[in-house]
């Protein structure tokens, strides 16, 4: 005869209560988990994904990871940051795996045109995805973990597996790759004379 295993009872309502039941494995907390971050974590695999199927994947496989890894979790940082990590690695390994020497461009020492940076700040965010999204993987990866998760590009180097000189580099062709779709599907948002400092080295 056998037994189904009795879990611990958990509140769902209390973060820290839900992931010791993930720790010990309760699949019920585990959902309530999944719908407590979806939301976040969907967001973040959309930033690195070239469209939405990559990023449903990447999402499931990042979750999976940190159902696997969750023992390994301490308070020292916030469960958030170390759910980012996670997703973020997990967003460069589904592209390293399908696209060779992905991250290894050389670094072009050839000075690059600047547009005016102005104009990011007349679009609304999910245009501004869109337009992201069309970047090359290689581009879009180091935009993202520089612009928006504020990874230094010692730190992006170090995760790629690159050196900082490329990380730079894509950066940089990154944002001018971006100014020219804006100023192609937007060309009148070039008129206007704010300043942003938002993309800085």
């Amino acid at each position: 005869m056998f037994f189904k295993k009795k879990h611990t009872e958990f509140d769902k309502n209390n973060l820290e209560s839900v992931l010791q039941a993930c720790r010990e494995q309760n699949p019920d907390a585990q959902k309530v988990l999944f719908k407590m971050f979806f939301s976040y974590a969907k967001n973040i695999c959309l930033r690195y994904s070239s469209n939405h199927e990559d990023a449903e994947e990447i999402m499931n496989d990042g979750f999976m990871k940190v159902f696997q890894s969750i023992h390994k979790y301490e308070n020292i940082q916030s469960f958030k940051a170390w759910f980012r990590t996670i997703l973020v690695n997990t967003s460069i390994n589904y592209y390293h795996k399908r696209e060779k020497n992905l991250y290894s461009l050389e670094v072009e020492q050839a000075s690059m045109p600047v547009y005016d940076e102005n104009v990011i700040d007349k679009l609304a965010a999910e245009d501004i995805l869109a337009l992201v999204q069309k970047l090359p993987t290689s581009y879009r990866t180091v935009f993202m973990m520089h612009v928006v998760d504020g990874y230094n590009h010692r730190e992006i180097a170090d995760m790629l597996g690159i050196n900082e000189g490329t990380s730079r580099s894509n950066f940089m062709k990154a944002r001018l790759k971006l100014q020219e779709m804006i100023k192609t599907h937007y060309p009148h948002l070039f008129a206007v004379g704010l300043t942003n400092n938002l993309y800085e080295n």
